[in-house]
């Protein structure tokens, strides 16, 4: 009873744990990523209370334009995260290593996480005072004045992401046929948040940022045709073992008279 009690315990215990823990890493992204965009576009020979200020003096335009960029590149790595993650459950080549229990818990949590900072991305880019978005802009794709084709499809891919990250709670009510059909938006969304960061995103000339889309994608083609080549041989392996099947009126034909 002791080993049950402490058991018990324990797994309460890492249920709580393990989200801070997520919490805590996509924390240090977000901030890494602003640290890796501030250096990158103000050292320009400026002292070190100058770059300081730069970064922390809220009142400034730049700074709400620090704060959303590093928004939407953590946005978008979670995203990518949750849908690899996604794959990787339907593929199984994380198990036995990963409990699936946790694999589907650690998916929804992502996706969660990835859209709330999309949310935050456009929030403050509608605080931004160089750029500013109204909300008809940034709920509805194609209506803007900058880049209007680019940001659409930003827009696009996170609703996309939304309708997919809502089934988690309709899997019981849509059916698992359904649930994984849906799911298969998160591709073409993972594409419009690419092209949106790339042709819409003022850091795309960036090495890092490019080292980001590159590696992404690399790992995303990597794991589309891994699933395809297991879902043919499944296929195949399920057709090898059903038994022929003859039709009816061919059996009866093939009985002798005095069998029928």
């Amino acid at each position: 009873m002791h080993y049950v009690k402490s058991s018990t315990s324990s797994r309460g215990f890492t249920r709580i744990v393990r989200p801070a823990a997520i919490i805590l890493l996509v924390g240090l992204i977000f901030v890494g990523s602003l640290m890796a965009l501030w250096v990158s576009r103000a050292s320009g020979g400026r002292s070190a209370l100058g770059l300081l200020s730069s970064l922390f003096g809220m009142d400034t335009v730049q700074s709400w334009w620090y704060v959303t960029r590093a928004a939407g590149l953590t946005s978008y790595f979670l995203l990518w995260l949750s849908m690899v993650w996604g794959m990787g459950i339907s593929t199984k080549i994380f198990q036995p290593a990963v409990d699936g229990t946790y694999s589907y818990d650690f998916h929804e949590f992502l996706s969660l996480l990835g859209l709330g900072f999309v949310v935050l991305h456009v929030v403050v880019l509608m605080l931004d005072k160089y750029l500013p978005f109204t909300i008809i802009q940034i709920l509805v794709p194609f209506v803007d004045s900058y880049r209007p084709f680019w940001v659409g499809l930003g827009i696009i891919g996170f609703y996309m992401f939304l309708v997919v990250t809502v089934t988690f709670y309709l899997r019981s009510v849509i059916g698992t046929q359904a649930f994984r059909g849906i799911h298969a938006l998160s591709l073409a969304g993972y594409l419009g948040a690419t092209l949106h960061g790339l042709y819409a995103g003022t850091d795309s000339a960036l090495a890092v940022t490019k080292l980001l889309y590159v590696g992404t994608g690399l790992v995303v083609v990597f794991l589309t045709v891994y699933w395809l080549v297991m879902l043919a041989l499944t296929k195949s392996e399920r057709s090898l073992l059903r038994p022929a099947q003859v039709p009816v009126k061919d059996h009866q034909r093939r009985l002798r008279p005095n069998q029928r």
